[in-house]
């Protein structure tokens, strides 16, 4: 183990028994959490089961493998995700598309609760929010994990059809990114396992290979020995458990099976350095990574990796508080910058303390700079005391959020635990005692501490820089051997400490005078308080227990930028940019991160088209705090000329170079064309933002909130309201109020009407067609049309999963999205957009539109209606859970007078197939269709 990991892990023990923990200390091994089960059976398999009601009658289903894209041999590039994809394509229990068909019957799925992913070094699985109650789901799903663990058909018609289906995926996924990997990591990881590993693989490879060939990667490496079943829900532990004993005891071991290896990474002396451009490339980007050894998976079961862990986040978090304040200054050398510490890249076994900037074009050896000169500084002089007071602060706020939560954890959270601990051995003791000995031992650990693990995480060697940049006429960049120079040059300085300014001023300078409730009504239909405040303002309250640890506001009124005129965009559409960019109060963003140190409050405020809004949460304790934030946020937007100028050229870097993103030339048109060129739909360049006039947006954020009688707030969540209603009498009661009376205005930001079709090409760095289709159509906004849309859209994503994707290979998916508008008129829309090859387009077209036409005529199979009032049915079920779901219906109730609670079940269950058709029949009958194609055709 490496010698300052060793002196880390050994600090941390002498603080354990310093702080009273001797009993621990004396084993100094991280307990496990004594809920989760966890057992071998003789073949190797290993299993974690926990009960949890967090949601009611619902578990989560997991298979991890501790086996990835490293293990492919050169004929086998790709084959690791190939295998996942095959793992839904038929088993020796479910053949065919039964495993899918069986699932989305219950309501589980397919690409939301049902799905799978591949990495560098493993795999994982999961059946989420599987409804236990049905009869036969858990023994069901126990077999499915049986048979990807050990039982898959890998039929070669199943094989080649999906030999299609990826080929989409990887031409979906082919961009500047990807492109910048494929062609830098064999130079970064030269001779190493590392330099070609990642999952999509060779294309050549996956639409060639021999059946064979995938079913030896299966044999071969899908063992019990590297699998684990992870279990978590309303389940009976012991049950499941002797389940798990039975059914995956014929799998075989493999006592002679080939060992897993975990590849090493080269050191080196001498830096690396790599810069690649791309064409569609939009920004400048420059990393560099110091390497330095993980820590051994042995080690993590000691108490003293708490606390490593601790220190490396501390770390890092500060740092970033650095680089950010930095980005607020006015002449910022770059747009962004940031830190973090854990994998090399895509290599498990070296990490890297990395440190990532986003440069500006006109200032690229400054932006680079910058960020050297301030990771030197953090070596050379570590960190302040005051920085470390407010990380620590933060910390052990969000612990006991953590803490106070922990009957309200989902399933999810403890299956990723699970998850890590089976692949990573990541130590998961449970909140209780993560909570009990981090709010003893962190208070404890000096700020000298932490930056004597500073230089363990700097190595003097091991170094390695990275370019990524646009490719274009007259951008001038460092050269490879300029950047090392620079980064000698950094290293053999020196800097001046870094001085923390810090002000001891309150968050409101001036209390607010407040005002009282002059009205208290109770509604039975939500379980609800309505306080109407002597300034207008009214409240709607709903105490709730679904989190311990957790409030949520929304708040609105009527107007937004719809009060201003068209000509007038460019400073109205920059209002939630620019307006609070100086801060609030007497402090800039950056002074108010610090003033807010250890609190779990935050707000927000937005002017969008038709409304004015605000939003925000805090924990109970402080509630008080999130009411002074939106107090300040109403009352006194801070201008700060300074942060201004930061933004605009912040700004103008990011949009400089965004027409060289296929994307955006994209978006463009379908604005274009479906608005028609409305002077309030267009995208702002960057020579616009000089039109900014600071002090008019400021006017007009001042314009939108200095009458809060028309605003209403919603309050949900852990509150108390006999306690808390002083306070709201305080803040809110307190907000100005002229008693104005306004709405929005109809600023006729219409759909194109009829049948309109846009074609053109656009050439990338492979052949590519985008489709974008949108329908329009007069919908009435009530709460069936509502559910026949959502339906209607789900039972088309499921017609086009088969009829597109899986049936024709022609793309990794259909993305389909209905919905209906209320303001400013009523009026339906239905998305659907995919990504393919241009030669396929033309055949893919015709299948969506049939199977629109299909649809008007014949409605939707039974099979697909009744799996999507399955899967609605049983999310409902699950949303009465959350407060942002109840903030969400009373919200609609409020505004359009629709109660989307109550009835639901009923009103899903009584929808037919011919209400379906008649509902699709009446909406793609209006004849208002627009497509966008964007097409990069092959090279001849």
């Amino acid at each position: 183990m490496n010698s300052w990991i060793k002196a880390s892990l050994f600090a941390a023990l002498f603080i354990l028994t310093s702080v009273g923990f001797s009993a621990q200390a004396q084993s100094s091994q991280i307990p496990q959490d004594p809920k989760v089960r966890i057992g071998k059976l003789d073949n190797g398999l290993t299993y974690y089961i926990r009960k949890n009601d967090q949601p009611a009658n619902r578990a989560d289903f997991y298979i991890a493998q501790k086996v990835g894209a490293i293990q492919e041999e050169p004929s086998q590039r790709g084959l690791a995700h190939f295998l996942e994809h095959m793992c839904f394509n038929g088993t020796t229990h479910f053949p065919g598309n039964q495993l899918i068909q069986y699932l989305e019957s219950i309501g589980v799925k397919f690409g939301e609760n049902l799905n799978a992913y591949t990495s560098i070094d493993e795999t994982v699985y999961n059946i989420s929010n599987v409804p236990v109650t049905v009869e036969g789901a858990i023994d069901s799903c126990l077999y499915i994990l049986h048979d990807w663990s050990n039982d898959l058909i890998l039929d070669p018609k199943e094989i080649d059809k999906e030999r299609g289906v990826i080929t989409e995926e990887w031409r979906t996924r082919m961009s500047a990114g990807q492109r910048y990997m494929d062609n830098t990591l064999p130079v970064i990881f030269k001779d190493t396992k590392y330099s070609d590993c990642l999952p999509i693989g060779d294309i050549d490879v996956v639409n060639n290979f021999k059946y064979q060939t995938l079913r030896d990667y299966y044999e071969k490496w899908y063992r019990p020995d590297l699998q684990g079943i992870i279990i978590v829900g309303d389940i009976d532990v012991n049950q499941i458990e002797n389940k798990i004993k039975t059914i995956f005891a014929d799998i075989p071991a493999q006592p002679d099976a080939a060992e897993r290896v975990y590849f090493p990474v080269n050191d080196n002396k001498e830096p690396i350095v790599v810069s690649y451009k791309d064409k569609e490339q939009t920004n400048v980007m420059f990393n560099i990574y110091s390497k330095h050894d993980v820590v051994p998976r042995e080690a993590k079961g000691d108490i003293s990796y708490l606390q490593y862990t601790y220190a490396v986040n501390m770390i890092t978090t500060m740092l970033d508080n650095r680089l950010n304040e930095i980005a607020e200054q006015a002449n910022s050398p770059y747009v962004y910058a940031g830190v973090y510490d854990g994998s090399f890249i895509v290599a498990q076994t070296k990490n890297a303390f990395t440190g990532a900037v986003v440069c500006k074009e006109d200032n690229i050896k400054a932006g680079i700079q910058t960020l050297l000169n301030e990771i030197e500084r953090m070596r050379q002089h570590g960190f302040t005391a005051s920085e470390y007071a407010r990380a620590r602060a933060n910390y052990l706020s969000g612990l006991e959020s953590s803490y106070n939560e922990r009957e309200k954890t989902k399933n999810a959270a403890y299956v990723n635990e699970y998850v890590r601990l089976f692949l990573d051995n990541e130590p998961a003791p449970g909140i209780d005692f993560e909570y009990t000995i981090m709010s003893a031992i962190a208070p404890q650990i000096p700020v000298e501490a932490i930056n004597q693990l500073i230089p363990g995480l700097l190595t003097e060697n091991n170094k390695v820089l990275s370019l990524f940049a646009p490719e274009k006429e007259g951008l001038v960049l460092p050269t490879n051997e300029e950047l090392v120079k620079m980064f000698n040059a950094t290293t053999n300085s020196k800097l001046e400490p870094y001085v923390d300014q810090v002000s001891d001023e309150p968050l409101l300078s001036e209390e607010p005078t407040g005002g009282k409730v002059v009205k208290e009504e109770t509604n039975t239909i939500f379980g609800t308080t309505t306080l109407t405040l002597s300034n207008g303002v009214k409240v709607i309250v709903k105490p709730t227990t679904y989190k311990a640890d957790q409030i949520i506001m929304s708040g609105y009124s009527y107007g937004g930028n719809s009060q201003f005129e068209d000509s007038e965009f460019i400073n109205f559409s920059n209002i939630n940019s620019v307006a609070l960019i100086g801060g609030i109060g007497s402090f800039s963003n950056v002074e108010l991160s610090k003033v807010l140190a250890g609190k779990l409050a935050s707000v927000n405020t937005s002017v969008g088209y038709l409304t004015e809004s605000v939003s925000g949460f805090s924990a109970p304790k402080d509630f008080e705090t999130m009411m002074q934030l939106t107090y300040l946020n109403f009352t006194s937007p801070r201008k700060d000329q300074e942060a201004f100028e930061s933004f605009l050229g912040r700004q103008k870097a990011l949009l400089a170079n965004a027409e060289m993103n296929p994307s955006t030339t994209f978006g463009d048109s379908i604005r274009s064309t479906m608005y028609n060129n409305h002077p309030r739909t267009t995208r702002i360049h960057a020579a616009d933002l000089d039109k900014i006039n600071y002090d008019r947006v400021i006017e007009m954020y001042k314009d939108r909130f200095k009458d809060a009688s028309d605003f209403t707030f919603i309050l949900v969540g852990n509150i108390d309201l006999a306690k808390d209603k002083p306070l709201i009498e305080k803040y809110l009661g307190g907000l100005p109020s002229i008693d104005r009376k306004e709405n929005f205005i109809d600023r006729k930001i219409d759909t194109a009407k009829g049948m309109k079709n846009k074609e053109f090409i656009k050439k990338q760095d492979h052949a590519k067609a985008s489709i974008f289709t949108y329908y329009t159509g007069n919908t009435d906004y009530t709460f069936k049309n509502k559910m026949l849309m959502n339906i209607l859209s789900q039972v088309m994503t499921l017609v086009y999963t088969e009829k597109v994707r899986e049936d024709e290979g022609g793309t990794y998916g259909v993305g389909v999205q209905g919905g209906i508008s209320k303001l400013p008129t009523e009026e339906g829309s239905f998305i659907i957009n995919f990504d393919t090859d241009p030669d396929k387009r033309a055949k893919l077209m015709e299948i969506i539109y049939r199977e629109i036409d299909n649809v008007c005529e014949n409605g939707a199979s039974k099979k697909d209606l009744d799996k999507v009032k399955e899967s609605m049915l049983k999310q409902y079920s699950e949303l009465l859970n959350e407060n942002g779901y109840w903030s969400g219906a009373i919200d609609e109730y409020l505004r359009n007078g629709i109660n989307i609670v109550e009835g639901y079940e009923d009103l899903i269950k009584s929808i037919t197939n011919n209400e379906i058709k008649a509902f699709a029949k009446d909406f793609f009958g209006q004849k208002n269709r627009i497509e966008v194609v964007m097409i990069s055709p092959e090279e001849k």
